[in-house]
C-alpha cells in the first residue's frame, strides 16, 4: 500500500472542499438527527441541504448526476413529507409511525429497480459520468428509502442504509470528504433511528 499516494489524495480532497459542501453536510446532519427524534424539523433543514447538493453534485468536478437528481427528488419529497407529517385529523395529532406493508414493499422494490435501470441508462448514454452503475444504485435505493421516510415507515432506516453503505466509498472516491463523513454519520444514526422508531411505535400503540 502506497501511503504517500493516499496522503496526497487526502490533501487534494481537503483543498477541494468548499464551504458550500460543509454547509450542506452540516444541515444534512441536523436533518437526520431531527429525523431520528421524529421531529418535523428534519424537512426544513433537509431542504437547505438537498438544495445545495443538487447544485454541487451536478458540477463537472464531481459528475454525480444521479445523486444530484436524487437530491432534487429529496427536495420535492421533503415538501411532501413536511405536509404529510403535519397533516392532522380528529383522531391523530400527526401521521403515526407504522411498519411497512407488503404493498409498500412492492412500491419500494419498483422504485429501486426502475430507478436503478432508468438512472443507469441515462447516465451511460447521456452523460459523462464515470461511475454510472454505482451512482444509479445509490440514488435509486435512496429514493425508495426517502419515500418510506415520508410515509413514516420504520423500515425506511434499513433501505436508506443500503444506499449509505454503497455511497460511502463512492464519495471518498470523488474526494467529497465532508459528505462521505456525513454519510458515515447517517449510517450510524439510521441504525439508532430504526430502534428509536420501534420504541416510539410501541409507546404509541400502548397509549391508544
Amino acid at each position: 500500500m502506497n501511503f504517500e499516494i493516499i496522503y496526497q489524495s487526502l490533501r487534494e480532497g481537503v483543498h477541494a472542499m468548499s464551504w458550500l459542501e460543509i454547509i450542506a453536510a452540516l444541515f444534512g446532519a441536523v436533518s437526520v438527527i431531527c429525523s431520528k427524534q421524529n421531529s418535523i424539523w428534519l424537512y426544513p433543514t433537509g431542504l437547505v441541504s438537498t438544495g445545495i447538493y443538487v447544485y454541487l453534485l451536478s458540477r463537472d468536478q464531481f459528475k454525480l448526476y444521479a445523486e444530484a437528481t436524487m437530491n432534487a427528488y429529496y427536495f420535492i419529497m421533503s415538501i411532501y413529507g413536511w405536509y404529510y407529517w403535519a397533516k392532522k385529523d380528529e383522531t391523530e395529532p400527526v401521521t403515526p409511525i407504522t411498519w411497512t406493508s407488503r404493498q409498500d414493499w412492492m412500491i419500494v422494490l419498483l422504485i429501486s429497480l426502475v430507478g436503478w435501470g432508468t438512472f443507469y441508462y441515462l447516465l451511460k448514454n447521456f452523460s459523462n459520468s464515470d461511475v454510472p452503475l454505482i451512482d444509479a444504485f445509490v440514488s435509486a435505493t435512496a429514493c425508495s428509502g426517502m419515500w418510506l421516510l415520508a410515509k413514516r415507515k420504520i423500515e425506511n432506516w434499513l433501505v436508506l442504509n443500503v444506499s449509505n453503505l454503497v455511497a460511502i466509498p463512492l464519495l471518498f472516491h470523488k474526494k467529497l470528504f465532508p459528505t462521505a463523513v456525513l454519510t458515515i454519520f447517517l449510517f450510524i444514526v439510521a441504525v439508532l433511528g430504526y430502534f428509536s422508531w420501534q420504541k416510539i411505535y410501541i409507546k404509541h400503540k400502548e397509549a391508544v
